[in-house]
């Protein structure tokens, strides 16, 4: 199996910060907007280079999403930032009327999604975004794993017409992905190849399951694992393609287990080829207060939590 190592952590907002500021070297039309958090959301840069291209809305997160919408009119290309948790659930009635329903050309970009946002607390994190933003018709939704991958994801939407939801994270996380790495929205990413189980996994669950790979090898089981980092449009086939050789399949998320990657797959398989699935997410619950890995431990979604479900899931087959 294929070794995943790292020399570096990172973390994904920064990822979206760099992105950005490319963007605004080589994009004209690219201008962003923040609800009072551009430390948080790593725009710095992009503002000291592009002072005029950018908007400081302060805390009205229902006004920034109208105003970007507005901006798209003119041929601009807005992007959001602020906390997942004020990115969709604060605003959602904006972005369903003023974004989605008109099919305008926002990108969406939230920090601090999940529970290893840590110590910030509950009210500060979302664990079901994916889920209301995958259910608006033409939400394009991206949850990318490693600082390399969000920043590469960050250019590739401003070259996507319509409107997406970019999802990633507060704390360091290990940088894997190449740095030239291409991305392709709706195109998953085999890691590993295996025979005894697929491993589906998103975000900073992405890490976790390699990890788990390994683990599981040296038992004398085979994963094989995708980086899911598209979620809508699910790429079905490379999914489809490696069940077909495993037999079961665990799904691995920061979010909830209802309406998150785990219920696209569910779907997919019903419709397809019924496959046993276990889910590695949160089970219906709000997150607290805590470290990121802490966090990780109490709600079930470190590298142990997955070769648990491997374990389970194969028992199915």
């Amino acid at each position: 199996m294929k070794k995943y190592t790292y020399t570096e952590k990172k973390d994904t907002r920064s990822g979206f910060g760099d992105g950005l500021t490319e963007l605004g070297r080589t994009n004209p039309n690219v201008v962003a907007l923040c609800a009072d958090l551009i430390g948080s959301l790593k725009m710095d840069q992009f503002i000291k280079e592009n002072p005029e291209r950018f908007f400081q809305i302060g805390i009205a997160e229902a006004n920034m999403i109208g105003i970007a919408a507005g901006l798209t009119i003119g041929g601009k290309i807005p992007f959001t930032g602020t906390f997942a948790n004020f990115s969709t659930g604060r605003v959602y009635d904006q972005i369903r009327q003023s974004v989605a329903y008109s099919g305008k050309n926002v990108k969406i970009c939230a920090s601090h999604a999940g529970v290893t946002l840590g110590e910030d607390g509950a009210t500060h994190q979302i664990l079901e975004d994916i889920g209301m933003m995958k259910m608006l018709p033409g939400m394009t939704v991206i949850n990318p794993c490693d600082y390399n991958q969000t920043k590469a994801a960050t250019i590739a939407i401003a070259d996507f017409d319509g409107p997406v939801y970019l999802r990633f994270g507060r704390p360091k996380v290990p940088i894997f992905m190449p740095e030239d790495i291409k991305f392709e929205i709706g195109k998953g990413i085999q890691l590993t190849e295996g025979t005894d189980v697929t491993i589906v996994a998103t975000g900073h669950l992405v890490w976790e399951s390699l990890q788990a790979a390994e683990q599981l090898e040296a038992e004398g089981i085979s994963a094989e694992v995708i980086n899911i980092h598209t979620i809508k449009p699910l790429d079905e086939e490379i999914i489809l393609k490696s069940i077909a050789k495993t037999g079961c399949i665990v799904t691995a998320e920061e979010h909830n287990k209802l309406g998150g990657l785990g219920e696209s797959v569910a779907r997919t398989l019903a419709l397809n080829k019924p496959t046993p699935q276990e889910f590695v997410a949160t089970n219906d619950t709000f997150g607290e207060s805590g470290t990121p890995d802490q966090l990780m431990v109490k709600y079930g979604l470190d590298a142990s939590a997955v070769v648990k479900a491997v374990k389970k899931v194969i028992s199915r087959k």
